[in-house]
């Protein structure tokens, strides 16, 4: 997933070709659970090494439409599908590269 982070607190991502923003705080992802997700939430975000909070964050973040769309992805390019994929080598990422 591409994202970008802004000062209020929000990702901004790709969705089904839509562009979405996503909570990128604990307590921004925290509000937009169930009080049953909201407790398994706690606990796993509790046990996240700091290394892995970024990413644990984001796929609580991300609503069930995009994780199944991640699958599909996944999927396809396990099936030898690379079409609409960029080669990493031709891809700068907007960092300038190393």
């Amino acid at each position: 997933m591409s994202q970008s982070v802004d000062e209020a607190g929000t990702w901004t991502t790709v969705i089904g070709g839509e562009l979405v923003e996503l909570p990128a705080t604990i307590e921004g992802v925290r509000a937009t659970l169930s009080p049953e997700r909201a407790a398994e939430f706690d606990l796993v975000i509790a046990r996240t090494h700091a290394s892995k909070l970024p990413q644990v964050l984001a796929d609580w973040a991300l609503p069930a439409e995009a994780l199944a769309e991640e699958d599909e992805v996944i999927a396809r390019l396990k099936a030898g599908d690379h079409s609409g994929s960029i080669p990493q080598d031709d891809f700068d990422g907007g960092g300038g590269g190393r």
